[in-house]
């Protein structure tokens, strides 16, 4: 499954937001492990401390007698109650290395008090430091925490391994409290970063999303140059933006001035031609003349798709769509009066082309003056918005219509399909070549009211 396109190209914006979350996120994240972490230390610290503090006591209220080890007479009823959760017992090393029991509490019942396989060894690495561990209890599921203290007790000459041993049930629920609880916590934190940094990041580059509506205005032909007071990281690249848009006016000056000197070149020898050919009648006269005709055509047509091309490429103006349509439908009717053409036309009071006015008039006059020429009465011209940034055209009517595939060829240029039609043969080649001038198409198809449709796509301006 392919991502939207806006979704797969990189984006400045998305960038940053994810690398700032992501680091953001990470921290919090190791941020609650370690806090969880801390405190569970912290509660076993504590839970070891209690323990520690019992083994004391059992080892200070210890007596021998005959060589047998008393335990006190200890008051606490949960030691006394079967499978309490708080055990004690009274045990010595065996010589393979083992833990006998001498001495349980009432509590283990019937069961036995299980102590790891290797606390005999880790008590007397260092006789000194009790020993800490988790282990099944003496009730089925329940896990328990004991500590062990290694002893010497007068009257007996062996050693005397002390135990007391608790439920941990209550200190892995607190520490899973305070993990739910610091979860919540650094979830709404983390939303809150989220949050803040989107804000951020949208804040810092506004100036950007300032300067390209600000570009976006020059191209439309809002606007002449970009205008703003940015940031010192901003200001040069707005500065460069305006030398390229001068330079770029400054070419489309001189591309139309050269345009012009070529058209005052062409013309003026033409039009000599011309006279002179009329002043002397005869069979060369009209061969000149009809040729010194279709080259002032051409060079007509030549010139007005160069300065179409540069139009297109200089400042963006815009045109009125609806008025271009009402001016040409009203000029063209008289035009076909004789024949009883009607136009009928539509388009948006707020539809506007991205280009001038002549150009406008060139594409869809040449469009609709060949509708006219091959209607049987009836031409139709609709104009409507397509994207934001384009509008269709179509003119179609109710004439013969186009083979399809002699379509490609009326818009070769010069090329005409019917020799005795007036004309030169470049209507539609200028209309294509003038819509590709401005980066539009012109596609030629059947008309549902019988003859060719032509279907222009063109710039759009803003309204």
């Amino acid at each position: 499954m392919r991502l939207p396109e806006a979704l797969s190209r990189p984006s400045l914006t998305r960038r940053l937001v994810l690398l700032a979350v992501g680091w953001s996120l990470a921290a919090l994240v190791i941020a609650a492990v370690v806090l969880a972490l801390l405190f569970q230390q912290a509660a076993l610290r504590r839970f070891d401390q209690n323990l520690s503090d019992l083994v004391d006591n059992l080892i200070s209220g210890s007596t021998v007698e005959n060589g047998e080890v008393i335990a006190p007479a200890l008051t606490d009823q949960r030691a006394l109650r079967p499978f309490s959760g708080r055990y004690w017992a009274i045990a010595e090393p065996t010589p393979d290395g083992r833990v006998r029991v001498i001495q349980p509490s009432r509590s283990v019942w019937d069961s036995e008090l299980r102590t790891p396989p290797d606390l005999v060894k880790r008590l007397r690495s260092d006789p000194r430091k009790p020993v800490a561990y988790d282990i099944a209890g003496p009730s089925p599921g329940e896990r328990i925490r004991g500590l062990a203290r290694w002893a010497l007790l007068y009257g007996r000459d062996r050693p005397v391994i002390f135990i007391f041993a608790e439920d941990r049930e209550p200190i892995d629920r607190d520490v899973r409290n305070f993990m739910a609880a610091t979860a919540a916590a650094f979830a709404l934190l983390g939303a809150g970063l989220i949050g803040a940094v989107v804000i951020q990041v949208r804040v810092g580059l506004r100036p950007l999303f300032v300067l390209r509506r600000e570009v976006a205005a020059v191209r439309r032909g809002k606007a002449e140059r970009v205008e703003g007071d940015y940031p010192s990281e901003l200001e040069p690249l707005a500065e460069e933006l305006n030398a390229l848009v001068a330079h770029n006016q400054e070419t489309v000056e001189r591309q139309r001035t050269h345009v012009g000197n070529l058209a005052h070149a062409l013309k003026t020898p033409i039009s000599v031609m011309i006279t002179e050919a009329s002043q002397r009648p005869g069979p060369l006269a009209e061969v000149v003349t009809r040729q010194a005709e279709v080259m002032r055509r051409q060079v007509d047509h030549h010139l007005r798709r160069a300065r179409a091309a540069a139009r297109a490429q200089g400042q963006g103006e815009r045109t009125s769509v609806a008025e271009v349509l009402d001016e040409l439908a009203r000029t063209l009717e008289r035009i076909f009066r004789d024949k009883g053409v009607v136009i009928d036309w539509d388009a948006p009071d707020d539809l506007y082309f991205l280009g001038e006015r002549q150009d406008l008039l060139e594409i869809a006059g040449n469009g609709m003056e060949n509708a006219g020429k091959w209607c049987r009465g009836k031409v139709r011209v609709r104009a409507a918005p397509e994207t934001g940034e384009t509008f269709v055209l179509t003119i179609e009517d109710d004439g013969p219509g186009l083979p399809p595939d002699r379509r490609e060829e009326v818009l070769r240029r010069g090329a005409r399909l019917d020799e005795n039609a007036p004309g030169s043969g470049l209507g539609l080649s200028i209309v294509d070549e003038l819509a590709r001038a401005y980066r539009g198409s012109l596609n030629l198809g059947d008309s549902p009211m019988g003859g060719l449709s032509l279907t222009l796509r063109l710039p759009r301006a803003e309204a």
